[in-house]
């Protein structure tokens, strides 16, 4: 009979490539919508794909990730960034074994990231076809935002500095996907202790009314506020969530 191998045996051992991706999200145009880039290389050339590449020898993730969205997609400042999955599916590439560790990123509304020719921003409720498995770690992204926005601070990424609170419902209904009552957003926002008034008003429109009052986050970075809350549709009840 054979000899079973062994965890020191040969055939157990590989060199695997590791990259780093980003799921980049930010409001646009009153929707969620995802960094891409269009490879230019195979496999898959020609097809869209979340910014990234390989990490280095010498270098954390992090500083990988950091370092492709600058030379990538020219994306350098980030209000927000935290790992999402790594992914490890040996099949996930067709030409070769790679490890990839995906990370979430967030941009407030008021930036325009100068991207480059081969970049764009595309609506996370409709997405093109996407090489390897970026469709589902755009997904992923998706769903630990809108998670997070129920139970933390995090909208403050997705915000800029002022804002009044009709201007913040449109970000979460953008980002969740469903409308939030301005009301209810408010009440537990202050209440969780997580807004606080800047003591201006923003100037009243073309169609007049009242100026709104102006807000802002007490901190931007990620504090959670309320771990069991959860956001529900404008119209249905939930305990304290809107």
């Amino acid at each position: 009979m054979g000899r079973k191998p062994d965890g020191n045996s040969s055939d157990r051992h590989f060199t695997a490539g590791h990259t780093s991706l980003a799921v980049v999200l930010q409001v646009r145009r009153a929707a969620l919508q995802v960094l891409l880039w269009r490879r230019s290389s195979p496999p898959f050339a020609g097809a869209w794909a979340l910014p990234g590449g390989y990490l280095d020898a010498h270098e954390t993730l992090e500083h990988s990730i950091r370092r492709h969205l600058a030379a990538k997609v020219d994306v350098r400042e980030l209000a927000h960034l935290e790992q999402l999955e790594t992914l490890s599916d040996p099949r996930r590439s067709p030409t070769a074994r790679e490890v990839a560790t995906a990370f979430l990123g967030l941009v407030p509304c008021n930036a325009d990231p100068a991207v480059p020719a081969d970049t764009s921003w595309h609506d996370v409720g409709a997405l093109p076809m996407l090489a390897f498995d970026h469709a589902s770690i755009t997904q992923s992204g998706r769903e630990r935002l809108r998670a997070k926005l129920s139970y933390t601070n995090i909208a403050f990424a997705l915000a800029p500095d002022e804002f009044t609170i009709s201007e913040l419902r449109e970000l979460y209904a953008a980002a969740l996907g469903h409308d939030v009552s301005p009301t209810n957003l408010q009440r537990v926002l202050l209440r969780r202790d997580v807004l606080e008034p800047t003591g201006a008003r923003r100037a009243s429109g073309r169609a007049g009314g009242r100026p709104g009052a102006l807000f802002r986050f007490r901190e931007r970075r990620l504090q959670v506020t309320d771990e069991f809350a959860v956001l529900r549709p404008r119209g249905r009840v939930a305990g304290s969530a809107p």
